[in-house]
């Protein structure tokens, strides 16, 4: 990616339409990487207009707690899931919005997708949690 400050916190999406019209979907945390990210796509010969749909998390010192403590439990260096982290956007995205938590990516098995929401669900304080992560199985050659 080509986006400085995009992260294991931020998630983004996209749809291309009939007319070329791209629609962006996703969280960030930051401003600036809405921007940057409709600023990439409008940079695309193809594409004839850009919706940008990208959601700005609320700032939150709370979130911010939370995040951290996730991407511990995912992550730490004697997790099995460690060989994510050492990737330059580790795949296992951490979305957090009001004490809620949902996990988003691709993962090589279904069983580390499990793992990571297992890992996850043992945080305090969160709400809740959603596991949307995929097994590279399921994804669609």
């Amino acid at each position: 990616m080509t986006l400085p400050y995009y992260g294991v916190f931020d998630w983004l999406e996209y749809e291309v339409q009939p007319d070329n019209t791209v629609v962006l979907r996703g969280q960030v945390v930051r401003r600036t990487t809405k921007s940057d990210a409709e600023a990439r796509v409008k940079d695309i010969e193809e594409v004839s207009r850009v919706v940008n749909e990208i959601e700005v998390l609320p700032l939150s010192a709370n979130d911010d707690r939370l995040r951290r403590a996730l991407y511990r439990a995912i992550y730490s260096w004697n997790s099995p899931l460690f060989r994510y982290a050492t990737q330059a956007v580790p795949p296992i995205h951490i979305i957090v919005r009001n004490g809620r938590a949902v996990l988003k990516g691709v993962v090589a098995n279904k069983g580390d997708a499990n793992l990571a929401y297992l890992r996850a669900r043992g945080v305090p304080g969160l709400f809740d949690i959603k596991n949307e992560l995929k097994a590279e199985s399921e994804m669609p050659q």
